[in-house]
């Protein structure tokens, strides 16, 4: 049997920090004084526990999370939000045989922590440690590495469906799915799909208002309803039950209780939709009381065919500053608790590739009523508040659905406007088919701008943003840039905006380099030489510029490299790349991206259709692999992509050029 969750918001919930609560200050504790945790080398203990046990395991829990904000970075509010219904899914089913899927993954730390990985939980999101979303390399517990949203259903149904096909009628599958994913389209093709097949199924939605930022759409407000339903969930189900017995025959009494029936569950249940499709609808209840979710759970799993069970929490739940503000709380900077206060530890640094970004949207919008930006759910994530705020009536957020988001923008762009398209890399990714057949195929100006396009740190290989050049430039008419450093990025958007075809323009989650010189104009299909030179020369596509000059500058007096900020990927400089490669001297191209179908292979394209000789290229990027998780530096040094290792290629590359 498969269980899949959605939770929601718990009114009147008391926070850890508040006077007289008995457990206000436990995110004060070191993190070695969690007994009931390192006791578990699984969750199996957990059936065995008393309510008073554990509630304090749930204490500890949150008490471990406050404290690895005080170290780094890291998903919170989420995980706190899902602390009761993790352990009442523990004590109910036994996740070594049965299974698991916890949609988008970011709220994996609670399981995590009962799952035998206490001992191991202060490396997380570092490199060699555990990693922020479930992987299946750290335990039998983790079925799937996921890391998007709304895939959970889909994996369910197929999971039970294995079963029956395999005999392994005894297994249920458990998937937690949040209300933020639960407009996903893939979501709703899934469950089209369960009401159909009658498997045993059970859908538990974890519903707390929110996905990062408030959710938007219909959805919403169709949960919004069913939370605020005034009957009670118990006598809900003992009247239902009890019409459940009534035969459906043509005598008019029956026929009247018949219509009772569905009028009860129209009136009383809400939960039509789900009960149209063939899924049993329960709740909502409350999601931070355990006794009542593992009391539904076990109904729910008992339950032939698919069942949706309502869950509702409250994302920030026992931390006050989280519950209050569960946007900010998300994904925090590493902080310290003073008094209740969460107050961030600030680090110095130039702003991000990500602020320039949202600033030369927000210029072109102010000068260009017909451009509009349109974002799946990810408003705080690209720095958008402002715009939001600025622009409403051009302001679109479409919730976790990008491919709509992209058949959207097409709309928009025949309808006249010029939309700009500001999605994260890996998640652009899941609208692959709507780049192709409602953009490209109609040749239609809509601008991509693609945030994280790179390595994402400590998010990992669900994140990093590596294949957009790969699979942006394979589309006719598509033009594919990257800006080299922060003025770049105003000049690309005003290009693009102007440019009657569709584009793209990939940064990194990284500060932008600020350019010591006056930049060239854009100019479609052209780069920029940034740093003469007489030894070799490095290309770099996009934010390894700064790389490039800085391994350029350490082989100051040693050799006299020239650098040159390639721009596009598509069309790549045709001159450029006969220039260099005609010099005789070694070439090498840098890019924070796979090394299949990126600018390398742009660029070694373009050579063999003009028959130039490449022996002496050498393309540095990303290997055929996903890549672990870590700090973004470290990952760059790893893979050779560091300031240091391009200057060590370029001095073993000195002597190897020939001039023809």
């Amino acid at each position: 049997m498969a269980v899949i969750i959605a939770c929601e918001l718990r009114t009147g919930a008391t926070a850890l920090n508040e006077p007289n609560h008995p457990d206000s200050d436990l995110h004060h504790h070191p993190l070695g004084q969690h007994p009931l945790l390192a006791g578990l080398h699984d969750a199996e203990p957990l059936k065995t526990f008393s309510p008073t046990q554990l509630e304090a395991v749930a204490a500890e829990i949150r008490d471990v999370l406050c404290n690895l904000l005080a170290a780094r970075t890291a998903h919170f509010a989420s995980n706190l939000g899902v602390v009761e219904l993790c352990l009442a899914l523990h004590c109910e089913f036994d996740f070594r045989k049965d299974r698991l899927i916890w949609d988008t993954g970011h709220q994996i730390y609670p399981h995590k922590l009962v799952t035998g990985r206490y001992n191991e939980f202060a490396g997380i999101r570092t490199r060699g440690g555990l990693m922020g979303y479930p992987n299946p390399h750290e335990s039998p517990y983790d079925l799937f590495m996921t890391g998007h949203a709304g895939s959970s259903v889909s994996t369910a149904v197929g999971l039970r469906s294995g079963d029956v096909l395999t005999g392994e009628n005894d297994r249920r599958t458990v998937a937690v799915i949040g209300d933020g994913a639960f407009p996903s389209g893939i979501v709703f093709e899934a469950m089209n799909n369960a009401g159909e097949l009658q498997d045993d199924l059970t859908i538990v939605l974890n519903d707390n208002k929110m996905s990062i930022c408030p959710r938007v759409g219909s959805v919403a407000t169709y949960l919004d309803r069913l939370r605020d339903n005034p009957f009670y969930t118990g006598l809900k189900s003992e009247v239902v039950r009890l019409l459940d017995r009534v035969p459906m025959f043509g005598d008019p009494a029956e026929r009247f209780l018949a219509q009772t029936k569905e009028a009860v569950k129209a009136g009383f249940l809400g939960g039509m939709l789900f009960e149209e499709l063939n899924i049993r609808y329960l709740g909502p209840i409350d999601g931070h009381d355990i006794g009542l979710v593992r009391k539904y759970l076990a109904m729910a799993s008992k339950t032939r065919g698919p069942v949706l069970l309502h869950v509702v929490t409250e994302k920030g739940h026992g931390y006050k500053p989280a519950a209050e503000d569960p946007v900010y709380f998300h994904t925090p900077p590493a902080f310290q608790d003073q008094d209740g206060k969460a107050v961030p530890k600030k680090s110095e640094g130039l702003p991000a590739y990500t602020q320039h970004a949202r600033d030369a949207i927000r210029n072109q919008m102010a000068s260009d009523k017909r451009v509009t930006v349109i974002t799946a759910a990810m408003c705080q994530g690209n720095k958008l508040e402002p715009i939001r705020e600025r622009f409403p009536d051009q302001f679109f957020d479409v919730g976790i659905c990008e491919s709509h988001a992209v058949a959207f923008a097409a709309g928009q762009c025949k309808a006249g406007s010029r939309p700009i398209v500001d999605i994260y890399s890996t998640f652009l990714q899941r609208s692959f088919d709507q780049i192709f057949q409602e953009v490209a195929l109609q040749d239609l100006p809509v601008v991509f701008m693609l945030d994280r396009a790179g390595l994402t740190g400590p998010d990992g290989p669900t994140h990093h943003g590596l294949f957009d050049v790969s699979y942006m430039r394979v589309f006719p008419n598509m033009v594919c840039m990257a800006p080299g450093y922060s003025s770049e990025v105003q000049a690309m958007l005003d290009f693009a905006i102007q440019h009657d075809h569709p584009t793209s323009i990939r940064y990194p989650k990284a500060s932008a380099l600020i350019s010591e010189h006056e930049p060239s104009p854009i100019e479609l299909g052209k780069s920029e030489t940034v740093r003469e030179g007489n030894d070799g020369t490095i290309i770099a596509f996009g934010a390894m510029l700064e790389n490039a000059l800085a391994a350029a500058e350490k082989l100051q007096g040693e050799l006299d490299i020239a650098v040159i900020n390639a721009r596009f990927a598509k069309p790549i400089d045709e001159e450029m790349v006969r220039n260099t490669l005609q010099s005789g001297r070694f070439v090498i191209t840098v890019e924070e991206g796979t090394r299949l179908g990126g600018f390398g292979s742009a660029f070694l394209e373009c050579a063999a259709q003009q028959g130039l000789d490449t022996r002496t290229l050498k393309i540095l990027a990303l290997p055929d692999e996903f890549i672990e998780h870590g700090d973004r530096d470290e990952l760059l040094h790893d893979h050779g992509l560091s300031a240091d290792a391009i200057a060590n290629v370029c001095r073993e590359l000195t002597g190897t050029a020939h001039v023809n």
